[in-house]
């Protein structure tokens, strides 16, 4: 592929993470040695050596993608690994096997037989929205896996990309971006996919620039071009001047302040990691955290046959605290519900998961004796660690919701006292993650020690438009002023109530919007490890004042776009 002299200079996508990379282009494309021959005459084939040829390629398939799953569970996260189970389901299909065993009694080779039978299924995801559409892009990974290892073909090590290059494809696969080491990939870009996509999951996790969703002009940009990844603005820039070289590198340069963080003028803001496995306690550690802010307890109860024990869980929360000695863990209970399906629990299916029976919902009706299991092992480890144990609960919407989950508690510690046990009733807090939460966080900030945005779910709740369609993607903006407000008003009610208030969304890990939530008086963000350097940065840099003036001028504003040329005038 060359370079294309009237290609634009820069390019505009999606951007999946707030971090920029300058590096060299290196186009992939996983299927260029994959060719399956001419289709041979029906009786010059052998059926049962066809089967066979498909069984083997089957069993080696399973044994890449458990190698997979383990790899990405240690690098990425247990949450994200889940996508390579998909890919087993997938793999043993029976509609898929069927179509495959079918087609080869009709006398078609192996890998003419699977290409045939995945046909269909992935043109019926390519059809639908959002996170369904993805499907699509696993089920091409499963067929090319069959396929390559049907036709010995040789498979791109992307581990081993030389050091400094900037990764360019049609669309990268969970296998593709799980490869990915940050050490050598100064950042990727792709024509296809969204915000929501694994690759951009993965990015995130991995902490590497990434834009999604370039389109056809990204193929104007050659082998061997200079390129700049601005994982922030979206922007793919081909031959970038020094001036953004500069710029690109003193982004990705910040250093790592293990100290907490205060404003230039002395006002203290927690900044602390959201972590999903024990995996990644070490990289918040390393980033510099004061702390975890949103410890997501799923992990412990997806992937298996049944539910973790009280001790099981007892040691992962010790082993939580044992990691920020001198910091807070904040653990949300479990939240699952229609879109986090467990085999162990019923979960029937609902036409909107993310409006029915989830989070607190479930912990206080069908997964009672789950949450007070949780709840013994969680009042069991604030006792066994120096660390601070703070304990909320996901999807409140009501002030009796609340009380029921505080009752709760007081059962779980009065047993635990009958019975001898050591234990300690830690900090509790409520995730303001719908309207009608922000609505009553006053009452809510009266009864409870904190009181924690999640900025992911209140923009869609707030703004009714869905995580995982892209159609109203433009509308799920955490900076419209309607989701301002509502930070703004559960700001107020924990000054009012004494409760303290974080942020443990997307919105806080990004450095841009930091002087924003400052002054709107946060007085805690979580984010990705990876961003944390960059936003203790962007609060020592503040004053106060000036952050105050910013927030009232957004709150006043009627339009998100007003909102972000004051932010864009406060940045100059």
């Amino acid at each position: 592929m060359t370079a294309d002299e009237s290609a634009p200079r820069s390019n505009e996508g999606t951007g999946v993470t707030p971090l920029s990379g300058v590096g060299t282009a290196v186009w992939y494309d996983p299927n260029a040695d994959l060719e399956v021959e001419e289709t041979p005459a029906t009786d010059a084939v052998d059926p049962e050596a066809e089967r066979e040829r498909f069984e083997d390629a089957r069993d080696r398939a399973r044994t890449e993608l458990e190698r997979e799953r383990e790899r990405t569970a240690e690098r990425v996260g247990e949450e994200e690994a889940a996508v390579f189970d998909a890919h087993q389901k997938f793999l043993d299909d029976p509609q898929i096997t069927d179509a495959v065993q079918s087609a080869v009694d009709d006398g078609r080779p192996a890998e003419h037989a699977v290409e045939a039978a995945f046909e269909d299924p992935i043109a019926q995801f390519e059809g639908m929205d959002g996170r369904m559409a993805e499907r699509a892009d696993d089920l091409r990974d499963v067929r090319d896996r069959l396929l390559r290892l049907l036709t010995d073909a040789d498979r791109v090590d992307l581990s081993s990309l030389s050091t400094g290059s900037i990764l360019l494809a049609d669309r990268l696969t969970p296998s593709d971006t799980a490869q990915l080491d940050p050490e050598r990939v100064a950042g990727f870009a792709t024509v296809e996919g969204g915000r929501t996509s694994h690759a951009a999951i993965f990015a995130r996790s991995l902490g590497i620039p990434a834009v999604v969703g370039v389109g056809d002009d990204l193929e104007r940009i050659g082998d061997g071009d200079p390129v700049l990844i601005d994982g922030e603005d979206g922007a793919v820039i081909a031959d970038p001047s020094d001036d953004r070289r500069e710029r690109a590198a003193g982004g990705r340069d910040v250093a790592v302040r293990e100290e907490p963080v205060a404003t230039a003028d002395g006002r203290r803001v927690e900044v602390a990691a959201n972590v999903g496995t024990l995996a990644e306690l070490e990289g918040a550690v390393e980033a510099g955290a004061d702390g975890i802010g949103l410890f997501r307890t799923e992990f412990l109860f997806l992937d298996r046959e049944e539910p973790p024990d009280e001790d099981e869980q007892f040691e992962v929360y010790r082993e939580a605290l044992a990691a920020f000695p001198e910091g807070r863990v904040v653990v949300r209970t479990l939240d699952v519900g229609g879109d986090k399906p467990i085999p162990y629990l019923e979960t029937p299916g609902a036409e909107n998961p993310f409006l029915g029976q989830r989070g607190i919902r479930r912990s206080l009706g069908p997964d009672a004796d789950l949450f007070e299991t949780q709840l013994r092992a969680l009042l069991r480890a604030a006792a066994a660690e120096p660390g601070t144990l703070s304990v909320m609960f996901p999807m409140v919407s009501t002030v009796p919701e609340l009380e029921a989950a505080l009752e709760t508690v007081e059962d779980v510690a009065t047993a635990l006292g009958a019975e001898g046990v050591e234990h300690e009733t830690p900090e509790l807090g409520v995730m303001i993650e719908t309207p009608s939460a922000a609505f009553v966080a006053d009452a809510l900030g009266e009864r409870v020690d904190f009181l924690s945005i999640g900025t992911n779910d209140l923009t869609q709740y707030v703004m009714a438009a869905a995580r995982e369609n892209d159609r109203v993607a433009d509308l799920r903006d955490p900076c419209d002023p309607a989701v301002l407000h509502a930070i703004e008003r559960t700001v107020a009610a924990g000054d009012a109530s004494d409760a303290w208030v974080g942020m443990c969304g997307e919105m806080a890990g990004n450095p841009q919007l930091t002087p924003l939530l400052v002054g709107l008086g946060l007085d805690e963000l979580s984010m990705s490890a990876v961003t944390i350097p960059a936003v203790k940065a962007a609060i020592a840099d503040l004053e106060t004042d000036a952050a105050k003036s910013l927030a009232d001028l957004a709150t006043d504003a009627t339009a998100r776009t007003t909102v972000y040329e004051h932010i864009t005038e406060y940045d100059q």
